[in-house]
């Protein structure tokens, strides 16, 4: 199978840890260090995107060794090129 010259460009993912829906007058009090809370527990899974395309689904996990301390995202779910997650 011949490879798209497009496949060697990077592409951005963002991962979506959970979602705040905070009052205005809430949001207007925070400050540095404040805690806004997410709709989501730290075990549950992070979902994957492409722009507005869900595209993975997945478990945070801190990295050891050389890169110890770093995040990285454990695949547990991943779209299909033509169906996508649903």
């Amino acid at each position: 199978m011949k490879q798209s010259p497009f496949s060697a460009l990077p592409v951005e993912i963002t991962i979506s840890v959970g979602k705040a829906r905070p009052l205005i007058r809430d949001l207007l009090a925070l400050q540095e260090n404040s805690v806004l809370p997410l709709d989501k527990r730290v075990e549950d899974p992070v979902e994957l995107f492409i722009g507005e395309r869900l595209i993975a689904r997945g478990q945070l996990e801190e990295l050891d060794g050389d890169q110890k301390g770093l995040l990285a995202v454990r695949l547990t779910e991943v779209a299909s090129l033509g169906d996508g997650l649903k």
